[in-house]
Parts: structure tokens; sequence; C-alpha cells
């Protein structure tokens, strides 16, 4: 049986710096896999390339045994996949109800011409309701996006992505700008959508993700240098002497 997503022998080169060099790793579905690394080491460059953003020089993306290499990140996102980078981009004015209606799917298949179009339908707003409960957000529903908190912008950030529900959910430094109360509260959100989408999470707060994962890739100079579980890469000669998971 094939992986739910994977990604093999990718490659990705800028002019002279190689980025990325025979990166592979799988997923199951259900699973929460973290991919971490020092400054520099490509991780970025692997969650663009994995997205659509940038098309690998060598290698294959795979979700449901489909080859999905080099496919525009639109087209990625009608298969299931929803990215955090793509969400950073909330409509201020709208209030949280009103962004998270438009990220439905029966908004976008409808093809309805603004939000007041499609708040009235019972679907859509039914499925954004839930996800802005979801993420912590019920009774904030009619607040604007600029009127929010950050830590409550970076959960709307996720429920947008929710709200299409999507089978598999990439974040890229969801903790980025966080407090201590803010990371509990993104540790909560996560924990209660484990086993319902299938997330891919590259992190610097390694302690966090080393909380959370099932399985993590450890990425150095472009190559995933150690993979496993939390407790094997504590396990691991190079991740004890790099301090990563401490």
């Amino acid at each position: 049986m094939s992986a739910f997503f994977a990604a093999s022998g990718l490659a990705k080169r800028f002019g002279d710096r190689l980025v990325l060099q025979d990166v592979s790793f799988e997923l199951a579905e259900g699973e929460i896999h973290g991919i971490i690394g020092p400054n520099g080491a490509g991780k970025t460059t692997c969650f663009h390339v994995l997205t659509g953003k940038h098309k690998p020089d060598a290698g294959r993306v795979t979700f449901r045994g489909r080859d999905i290499t080099g496919m525009e990140p639109r087209n990625i996102a009608r298969l299931g996949i929803a990215r955090s980078f793509q969400l950073m981009n909330l409509f201020d004015d709208y209030s949280a109800l009103e962004n998270a209606v438009i990220a439905t799917r029966d908004f976008r298949a409808r093809g309805f011409n603004t939000w007041r179009d499609a708040v009235g339908v019972a679907p859509a707003r039914e499925r954004a309701l839930a996800v802005l409960a979801d993420v912590g957000l019920e009774g904030k529903e009619d607040v604007k996006a600029k009127s929010l908190s950050y830590g409550d912008r970076r959960a709307l950030e996720i429920a947008v992505a929710l709200a299409a529900n999507p089978r598999m959910l990439f974040l890229d430094e969801p903790t980025a700008g966080l407090g201590s109360a803010g990371l509990e509260r993104l540790r909560a959100l996560i924990e209660r959508l484990r086993g319902r989408v299938t997330m891919l999470v590259i992190e610097h707060d390694m302690r966090f993700l080393f909380g959370l994962a099932d399985r993590i890739s450890v990425v150095h100079w472009g190559q995933v240098i150690a993979r496993g579980t939390p407790a094997e890469l504590r396990a691991n000669p190079w991740v004890q002497r790099s301090g990563i998971g401490s």
C-alpha cells in the first residue's frame, strides 16, 4: 500500500547553491509529522517544494498515490491539501466568520461574488461556525480580523484552512510570535485535530514539536539526516550532540 503522502529523492538548486539533496520521507494517514533543523537547513525550501511553490529539480511528491510533483499550488489545494503560508492573507476588514465562510467549499463551488452571498447559505455558515468553535474562536465570530489578538489571528488562519475540510494540513512555523499561553492553545488545537487530518509541521520550537509529533525528520545541509519518533531521535547521537529536542 502506498503512503498517504510521500517525498522521494527531492533535490532543489538555486544557481550554484544546492538547497535540497535526496530528501525522502513518508506520512501515514492521520499522522502528525514534524520537520526540524537549524536555520538555513532547507526546511522552508522543502515546504515550498512539497506544496507546489517551487518545482524540484529531481524527485517526486505523491499524495494518496497521485503524483503531484510540480503541480500548481491551487491545484494541490483542490486535492485536499491546505497550507499555512497561504493563510496569512486574512481579510482584515471582514469578521472571523466572513473569513471562514469565504474558505468553505460551498463558497468556492457555487461561485459567489461576495461573502454576503454565501454567509446566509446554511452549509457554508454552519461549516464556518464549526471550525471557528474548533479553534477556540466561539463568541468572536463577528469580530473583525484586524481587531483580533495575535494568537486569535493565528487561530483564525488555521480555521480558514480547516474550512475547506482538507485531508492534509501543512503548518509552517505555527508557533512564531506566540507566548506561552498561545503555545498551549496551539498545542491543544493540534491535539484535537489529531487523527482527523494528516499534518506536516515545520517548526523551530523543538520542544513544542517533540511533544506533539508522531514522527520527525531532521533536515540539515539540505538532507534528511535522521528520522524517527521523538524517543528515537532523543537517543540519536547526532541529535544528542546538537541539543535538538532537549
